[in-house]
């Protein structure tokens, strides 16, 4: 992935964004891909950012692979030293469930504007994760999602959020973290057992 100058982790650069989503352009080794259910912000120039969560990595169509393909017998080694060393073109799209305003103030609602075209889309890093995960109220937002698996992207957020505050032993604090989530998704999943149930299974680290 591209290295920006302060050391953040960067996917590369918005191409479209809604108020719900954006897609991010980048061009990635293949042992390299973006994480699902990643946390993830898109900067802004006052210093604001879009948080959102991984919910779809694409691989888009490479006319160069097209021929190897048609080109046929291709060796292991070959196919491992075309993976290894070319770059191929990636898709990230992003489901937005909160921001960060310009004092440094993390939110968890929708924000009043969706990124830029062409704004810094980074990894955020372990510190951002746990802030951002101490409050549970984007649950609602990634359930509700409808152009994302929003069961399995709320248990892939957690289980990541849960890997950030702490080794997962058994009364340690991502176990705490998990509890706590479990409690939360039961309420706003009271009505749906089935579905609460799935969701809790795949929290599982």
């Amino acid at each position: 992935m591209t290295e920006k100058t302060d050391n953040q982790r960067a996917l590369g650069r918005v191409l479209r964004s809604s108020t719900a989503s954006f897609t991010a352009g980048c061009r990635t080794l293949e042992d390299d891909l973006p994480v699902f259910g990643a946390l993830v912000q898109a900067e802004r120039r006052d210093g604001a950012a879009v948080y959102g969560l991984i919910y779809d990595v694409r691989v888009d169509d490479d006319p160069f692979v097209r021929q190897l393909i048609a080109a046929g017998d291709l060796s292991e080694e070959y196919v491992q030293d075309q993976r290894q060393r070319r770059q191929v073109p990636v898709e990230v799209n992003v489901l937005v469930v909160g921001g960060r305003d310009r004092s440094g103030q993390v939110y968890q609602y929708l924000p009043p504007q969706p990124p830029a075209t062409l704004s810094w889309v980074t990894l955020c890093q372990p510190d951002q994760v746990r802030q951002f995960g101490q409050r549970l109220d984007f649950l609602r937002t990634v359930l509700d999602a409808a152009d994302a698996p929003a069961d399995e992207l709320a248990a892939a957020s957690l289980r990541q959020v849960a890997a950030a505050t702490g080794s997962p032993g058994d009364s340690g604090p991502a176990r705490r973290y998990l509890e706590a989530a479990g409690r939360e998704l039961a309420r706003l999943l009271s009505r749906e057992p089935a579905r609460l149930n799935g969701i809790l299974q795949r929290m599982r680290p």
